[in-house]
């Protein structure tokens, strides 16, 4: 597992679990459930998360941005507009390049809205920015997305924060197979048992926040969420049986008293 590593543009990560900074009670709980959880990557909210009011508080100042990668993302963004201009100025902030681009279509489902993303991810690229696109399922539109020069492909598991799990694993069978960046499943995890199954389905990596921010024990789910990732990665790698629709007996055939 040490040779394992997720690459990202031209960054390499052991961690595979990706999580985010938001909905916590306060930043040190944020951090603390990081620090459990492994990560080496943290989504940042730019237009909610405070990164450079130095009259409040810093998530700097609990999260050291040199040790764990800062990943800008535009949440809350409803136009392509606002979100070019939200990672423009994550930019400018704090020099970050490798972003999380969100386009929502409406404000109940926060289901993103692929006419913008598409549009938002073909302008970020030719700009310099390496985008990680937050998107449906649609193979279609994925493709379309990774053709245009998407550094990740990040495919919603069910409604952020719903906690539902993998509704559409055909769909995400199929990115498996035609996604050549990595493929992260991105919103809808809601138990350890949702991140092992996306890992063994050959997923790169899982991006979870309020899964673990908002469980009764945070730290715990943090580590549960950790070791998840792990497990399932392991079992991807291993190469699990075929399923078959009668019984196979473990012990030889031949050779019986």
């Amino acid at each position: 597992m040490k040779s394992d590593i997720l690459k990202i543009a031209n960054r390499k990560f052991k961690s595979r679990l990706i999580v985010g900074t938001g909905k916590y009670k306060n930043l040190k709980e944020c951090a603390e459930a990081i620090k459990i959880s492994g990560a080496e990557i943290v989504t940042v909210a730019v237009r909610r998360v405070n990164i450079s009011d130095k009259s409040k508080p810093l998530l700097m100042d609990y999260v050291d941005p040199k040790k764990i990668m800062y990943l800008p993302n535009t949440a809350g963004c409803f136009t392509s507009k606002d979100a070019l201009r939200t990672l423009r100025l994550a930019r400018e902030i704090g020099g970050w390049k490798i972003v999380k681009l969100e386009v929502l279509g409406d404000k109940k489902n926060l289901f993103p809205d692929m006419i913008e993303t598409l549009k938002s991810t073909e302008v970020l690229t030719k700009e310099g920015f390496n985008v990680m696109v937050y998107c449906n399922d649609d193979p279609l539109m994925c493709k379309r997305l990774e053709n245009s020069g998407a550094s990740a492909i990040m495919p919603l598991a069910a409604p952020i924060g719903s906690g539902l799990g993998i509704q559409n694993k055909t769909n995400i069978k199929i990115l498996r197979h035609q996604t050549k960046v990595p493929l992260i499943i991105d919103a809808g995890i809601g138990k350890a048992s949702d991140a092992v199954e996306a890992m063994e389905m050959g997923c790169d990596a899982v991006l979870i926040n309020t899964a673990i921010a908002k469980a009764r024990n945070p730290f715990q789910m943090a580590d549960s969420m950790k070791y998840a990732v792990i497990s399932g990665r392991k079992s991807f790698l291993s190469g699990s049986i075929t399923p078959i629709l009668q019984g196979s007996p473990s012990s030889p055939k031949k050779g019986l008293i």
